[in-house]
């Protein structure tokens, strides 16, 4: 089984949330986007990003033979083709949306979203919201920034401290809406008992420390708890931004008969 813990807060900078989140239980599927373009555009862009994918990804299990959009990204599993091509569908809902408003400049989103079936685990994402995994000790970004001073850093041009201090960290070399095509990360990893997943927005990571927020989830054994504390200690450190975090833990799957039969439900 899955326990979720889901929250989010504007900060104590912005006057509103341009942050949204959504979930599928019935599949599996967590989605979260942040906005750009200010409010009344970011907000309209992060709800279709996350409607668009789950949307799509709805559809495609009560229909699996439903068509891909855009190319297959050969090695990617079945799964994470899937969550790509319900980004590309949201890609070009938010561009359209941008151009309806007349909005184009400036108007766009961030996506993340994670899928299980079994133990496997699906990551598909664009942007700067990432994608985070405690394992034990280790806690590791399962997902790579698209942002301008993540690829200096990525082709050593800038060193991670400077890139904490960049006034730079905030532009984006990939988000939806942007362009009428975007380049869609994906991950697959296979899940053990136990793992906590937590997908979250920028305004969580610009004010906590990967070592803070490991803390957390490794203290705090309820997801619920832990993404209410992780927003809190946010807040508390200066809330600069729109933050939602979504804390996602694996059970120890139960011993013996229910045990075996548990392997063959959804997560």
């Amino acid at each position: 089984m899955t326990q979720v813990g889901i929250r989010t807060d504007k900060g104590r900078v912005r006057e509103g949330n341009e942050d949204s989140y959504g979930s599928e239980p019935r599949i599996n599927l967590f989605v979260l986007s942040d906005g750009m373009g200010g409010l009344d555009s970011g907000e309209i862009a992060s709800r279709i990003a996350v409607d668009t994918v789950l949307a799509h990804c709805r559809m495609a299990d009560e229909t699996p033979s439903l068509p891909l959009t855009g190319k297959r990204i050969e090695g990617a599993s079945e799964m994470s083709n899937r969550l790509a091509s319900a980004i590309r569908l949201a890609n070009a809902s938010v561009q359209q949306a941008a151009l309806v408003r007349g909005a184009l400049n400036g108007m766009g989103a961030t996506v993340v979203a994670v899928q299980f079936a079994g133990d496997q685990m699906s990551v598909a994402h664009v942007g700067d919201s990432r994608v985070y995994r405690l394992r034990g000790d280790k806690f590791e970004q399962l997902t790579d920034d698209h942002s301008f001073v993540a690829d200096q850093v990525r082709q050593g041009n800038m060193t991670e401290t400077e890139a904490s201090g960049s006034n730079l960290k905030n532009i984006l070399i990939r988000a939806l809406g942007v362009e009428p095509e975007v380049e869609v990360d994906t991950r697959d990893e296979v899940l053990k008992e136990n793992d906590t997943i937590l997908l979250c927005s920028d305004g969580l990571t610009r004010d906590l420390s990967d070592n803070q927020i490991a803390a957390v989830l490794s203290e705090t054994e309820d997801p619920q708890e832990a993404a209410d504390h992780l927003v809190c200690l946010a807040n508390e450190a200066g809330g600069g931004d729109n933050i939602t975090a979504i804390v996602l833990r694996r059970d120890d799957k139960p011993a013996g008969a229910l045990g075996r039969l548990s392997q063959w439900l959804k997560v």
